[in-house]
């Protein structure tokens, strides 16, 4: 009779264990899935909700000309796609069709291959009104927002695959088995005692877990006892607090490293052991030049470079560099996890301008060494001449001598304040004064200042204006130096009994200046270098002239900081026509000099 009544105790202990872990899971399971839900269209709400208009409005409001609605808010949808939990991967966006629901634009890279299918939701967004009705029992999560964009009328489609919380709901399976097992042995233990001392601890149990299984996780359950109902009570509170951690933990670094992975400049792909590809960011196709699928091998993208066993043996990181196209690539290859066997991780970043930026600064070093040191090397010539036989030297050739040492002299000058100039444009110390004064005026004082020059070269120059063309807002003296600039160059460049035309003219709030010579030109393949520093067409003709190659360099600078264009024309004839535009009322910014 005793044996047979602790038979039966035990087994209703060991029964009512069973029972309580499987009301909490139960309730834990619910709880979890219904804060996923909840949080879900929470987040749907306050993105689309009046806190963020400015969103809203730049879904309804179509652009000045706008012909294709659907990706413009496709690409409103991509910059807020961090607020929306949008991760293409769990949760997606869809741009749809706001009487068919056909398919615009979305997330992913592509479209569906059957469609969207049509959900309540979406069925309800068709006919005007917001679809954001949850159903526990379906394997997803959706909300359709309609969108009137013009007379256009689109769905916002938000589709969640509940990854997150079917993995979630795997570990509380887990944790509650491991629970389960643990309450199994204490019923044991708690079976030797009178049933009475079990009731009370028991009840008080049962009341503190249904809260926690409501999703009331900071809630503690009293210690009574140091027994094992006490126990127990420890074991759930550290489980409830746990679960509480884990959960807010899980969703922090998740949100975090989704943003961080998805908007990096950087490129990022991550390989399996077995070199599939596991994880890669939009940065990473973008700079490949390539796109890149889940699954994709490591021999396929950077097989060339190292092999897979050599990237994951490294202790610390392999680098490479690769073309791609115009770009220059900085890869890095690092292993990760290696306790774990984990694969290979690799870095991409750009380093095209920064290899430019070197070759300038080596052709810049190069170029103010040789300009320097022939003006220098005439000097020291001469000198030494004038040294070694100034005695029996005719005075006509000193003086000749002294004249050439004092051209040589005050041609380094000019390339040191030359140099100067661009420093300061460097470093954003070089002011304008601003003021008012008429463009035309300006273009006929630089004619009367290089006539008697042209005149020399047997040139033909001739001025073209409008009758009036407006006062502008610009530092006088700088935009003269480059009108002088770019006539004097035609001038240079233009042979003897060359033809040089001077036009302008007005249109809108910009104003206009021409120089056309039918001089030698520039070719085809040098154009583009026209601006650069210590650049010459001719180099003979540059250097008899006194010219350094950082007139036009300085010339671009001041117009640049005008917040105006200077650039070549296409033409057939032979020669060059050379453009300069200015904004009548100056540059947005204030560049007004201090002093």
């Amino acid at each position: 009779m005793r044996r047979s009544l602790h038979v039966k105790l035990t087994l209703i202990m060991m029964l009512l264990i069973l029972s309580l872990m499987t009301v909490v899971g139960s309730f834990l399971i619910n709880s979890v899935m219904g804060f996923y839900i909840d949080d879900f269209y929470s987040q749907i709400a306050t993105a689309f909700g009046q806190e963020n208009v400015d969103f809203v409005r730049a879904l309804q409001t179509p652009t000045e000309g706008e012909t294709d609605g659907a990706a413009m808010i496709d690409q409103v949808l991509e910059a807020y796609s961090g607020s929306l939990g949008v991760d293409s991967r769990n949760r997606n966006y869809y741009v749809l069709d706001g009487v068919t629901a056909a398919y615009l634009a979305g997330s992913l890279p592509q479209a569906p291959e059957h469609g969207v299918v049509i959900t309540p939701n979406i069925e309800a967004a068709l006919l005007g009104e917001t679809g954001d009705q949850s159903d526990s029992t379906a394997d997803y999560m959706d909300a359709a927002i309609p969108i009137t964009r013009g007379e256009a009328r689109y769905i916002v489609y938000i589709l969640d695959n509940r990854q997150t919380v079917r993995s979630l709901t795997a570990d509380l399976f887990t944790l509650i088995g491991e629970a389960l097992v643990l309450g199994l042995v204490i019923s044991l233990l708690l079976s030797t005692l009178l049933s009475k001392t079990l009731t009370t601890p028991i009840e008080r149990l049962t009341d503190g877990l249904k809260e926690v299984a409501d999703g009331n996780f900071s809630k503690k359950i009293e210690v009574t006892s140091r027994d094992e109902i006490g126990l127990l009570t420890e074991s759930f509170n550290t489980m409830a607090q746990q679960l509480q951690d884990t959960i807010a933990a899980v969703e922090n670094e998740r949100n975090k490293l989704d943003t961080l992975f998805l908007h990096m400049a950087d490129g990022v792909v991550a390989f399996d052991r077995s070199g599939c590809v596991i994880h890669f960011n939009p940065a990473a196709q973008e700079l490949l030049s390539r796109t890149i699928h889940m699954g994709d091998r490591y021999n396929q993208l950077f097989g060339d470079l190292f092999t897979l066993s050599e990237a994951a043996a490294v202790d610390g990181y392999l680098s490479a560099e690769r073309t791609v196209g115009n770009r220059t690539l900085d890869l890095r290859l690092a292993p990760y996890d290696r306790a774990n066997q984990g694969g290979v991780l690799v870095l991409i970043h750009d380093v095209t301008e920064q290899r430019k930026a070197e070759e300038m600064r080596k052709d810049f070093v190069a170029n103010v060494s040789h300009e320097l040191r022939t003006p220098l090397t005439n000097i020291r010539s001469y000198a030494e001449t004038l040294v070694d036989g100034a005695a029996d030297m005719p005075p006509e050739m000193t003086q000749n001598f002294l004249s050439v040492i004092l051209g040589e002299s005050d041609r380094m000058t000019h390339i040191v304040q030359d140099l100067l100039t661009l420093s300061r444009f460097d470093s954003g110390k070089s002011g304008l004064n601003l003021t008012r004064f008429p463009f035309g005026q300006a273009i006929r004082d630089t004619y009367q200042a290089v006539l008697l020059d042209a005149q020399k070269h047997d040139h033909t120059i001739s001025l073209r204006l409008p009758p009036a063309l407006p006062e502008i807002l610009a530092d006088r003296e700088r935009i003269v130096q480059v009108m002088m600039n770019i006539v004097s160059n035609s001038i240079k460049y233009t042979p003897n009994g060359g033809a040089i035309m001077i036009s302008a003219g007005a249109s809108g709030k910009w104003v206009w200046m021409e120089v056309d010579d039918n001089g030698i030109g520039i070719p085809q393949e040098d154009r583009g270098r026209i601006f650069e520093r210590f650049y010459r067409v001719d180099k003979a003709r540059s250097r008899q002239s006194g010219g350094t190659g950082l007139g036009l360099s300085i010339a671009k600078e001041i117009v640049d900081s005008h917040q105006g264009r200077l650039f070549l024309v296409d033409k057939d004839a032979p020669g060059l026509t050379i453009r300069l535009e200015l904004q009548v009322d100056g540059p947005q910014e204030d560049h007004r000099h201090d002093g």
